[in-house]
C-alpha cells in the first residue's frame, strides 16, 4: 500500500505543481500544463487501480497495475539517464530547437528571466522582458544554459529516484499477485 501512496503522492504533486505555475503566471502554454495535468491524472487513476487490485486482492488489477507499471518505469527511467547523460553541446542545441519552436515558451522565458533573443536581439523582434524598457537586455541563451545543466541533473535525480520506488511496486505487487491467500499468513508476503 505504501507504493501506491507514494505514486498518488507524485500524481498529486504534478497536478499541483501545473496548477501552481498557471495560477501564478509562471507558465503561459497550456500545452505544458495540460500535458503535466494529464500525466498527474494517469498516474493517480493507475495508482487508484493498483489500490482496489490490492485491497481487494485482484489478479486481473493487479496484473495490469503491473504491466503499467512496468512501462512508466522504462520511460521514465529512459528520460531520467537523458537527462543525466546530456553535455552542455547537446544542453544548447536542445535549448535552441525548443526556442525556435515555440512561440508561449519564448515568451515565459523572456518575462521570467528578464532577457530578449536568443542569442541576439533583433530590433523587428518583440519581447516580453520589462529590460526592454531600458534598452540593456541580455540575451537569454547564457542565462538558459546556466540553469539548464542544474534543471536536468535534479530533474534526473528526481526520475531516478522515483523510477526505482517503480520497480520496487513492480516486484511487490508481483510477490503479492501470486501470494495464495494473503490474509492467511501476512509474514509471507515479505
Amino acid at each position: 500500500l505504501c507504493v501506491f501512496s507514494s505514486l498518488q503522492l507524485v500524481s498529486l504533486l504534478l497536478i499541483g505543481i501545473a496548477a501552481w505555475g498557471i495560477g501564478f503566471g509562471l507558465i503561459s502554454s497550456f500545452r505544458v500544463v495540460g500535458v503535466v495535468i494529464a500525466v498527474g491524472v494517469f498516474l493517480f487513476l493507475i495508482a487508484l487501480v493498483g489500490l482496489i487490485g490490492a485491497v481487494k486482492h485482484h489478479q486481473v488489477l493487479l496484473f495490469f497495475y503491473m504491466i503499467i507499471l512496468l512501462l512508466v518505469f522504462i520511460v521514465q527511467f529512459s528520460v531520467s539517464c537523458a537527462c543525466l547523460a546530456l553535455n552542455e553541446e547537446q544542453q544548447s542545441e536542445l535549448l535552441e530547437v525548443g526556442w525556435s519552436n515555440t512561440n508561449s515558451a519564448r515568451t515565459d522565458i523572456e518575462r521570467n528571466l528578464n532577457c530578449c533573443g536568443f542569442r541576439v536581439f533583433y530590433a523587428n523582434e518583440t519581447c516580453a522582458a520589462d529590460c526592454l524598457r531600458t534598452l540593456h537586455c541580455r540575451p537569454c541563451a547564457p542565462i538558459m544554459e546556466e540553469y539548464s545543466g542544474m534543471v536536468l541533473r535534479f530533474v534526473g535525480g528526481i526520475g531516478l529516484f522515483f523510477s526505482f520506488t517503480e520497480i520496487l511496486g513492480v516486484w511487490l505487487t508481483y510477490r503479492y499477485r501470486n501470494q495464495k491467500d494473503p490474509r492467511a499468513n501476512p509474514s509471507a508476503f515479505i
